[in-house]
């Protein structure tokens, strides 16, 4: 089944890679706050969550990203931070053989390359990787903050409306059309358009 949600090429590799990591899997129900997540539950036993996308690049993503938990939980125990230079070795070392245009596009894989550089906690601190990994999902009709202009009312998945006022340095600057609270948005949040 975790094999359903990635790109068709990685499908070996990942094979390979589940052979001796003792790991439960479960895929579910997308989650507002995190793609996946690494736990363990006891004595040699881990458990990945990662949520279910249509979006299979996303998806290969985020599964090395808590393989690289995984295999660094194994090496150092609770001894190190969860995104510390540990973790960013071992989703290195996670990712290089998968990045290749048999596997991702080019778009993504030109950013994904500057990504692993110095990964981050999340994909989506990353504006240029994940505006193209965003690319790659099918029938997703949001807009980006970043793709609207100063005046343009927009509603999030709560319902909540908003208005862009401007552009401050990386984040926009909108204002809650019910409260008249002012709240930032990053760039690459996807929005409904009113």
């Amino acid at each position: 089944m975790l094999l359903d949600f990635i790109p068709l090429n990685s499908k070996i590799q990942i094979k390979n890679l589940l052979v001796n990591r003792k790991i439960m899997f479960i895929v579910k129900s997308k989650r507002k706050t995190k793609h996946g997540d690494f736990k363990i539950l006891g004595r040699e036993k881990t458990q990945i969550t990662i949520n279910k996308t249509i979006n299979k690049y996303q998806f290969l993503i985020t599964l090395l990203h808590e393989l690289a938990h995984y295999d660094t939980y194994v090496e150092y125990g609770n001894k190190v931070k969860p995104h510390g230079v540990e973790w960013k070795k071992n989703f290195r070392l996670l990712m290089l053989p998968f990045l290749n245009s048999n596997i991702f596009p080019e778009e993504i894989l030109k950013n994904l390359s500057k990504y692993i550089k110095n990964p981050k906690a999340s994909t989506d601190n990353d504006f240029d990787l994940i505006m193209s990994l965003k690319k790659f999902n099918p029938n997703d009709r949001l807009k980006f903050v970043c793709d609207l202009k100063e005046g343009d009312i927009f509603n999030i998945d709560s319902g909540k409306k908003f208005k862009i006022i401007r552009k401050k340095v990386k984040r926009y600057e909108c204002l809650e059309i019910k409260t008249g609270r002012k709240y930032l948005f990053s760039p690459q949040v996807g929005v409904n358009i009113v």
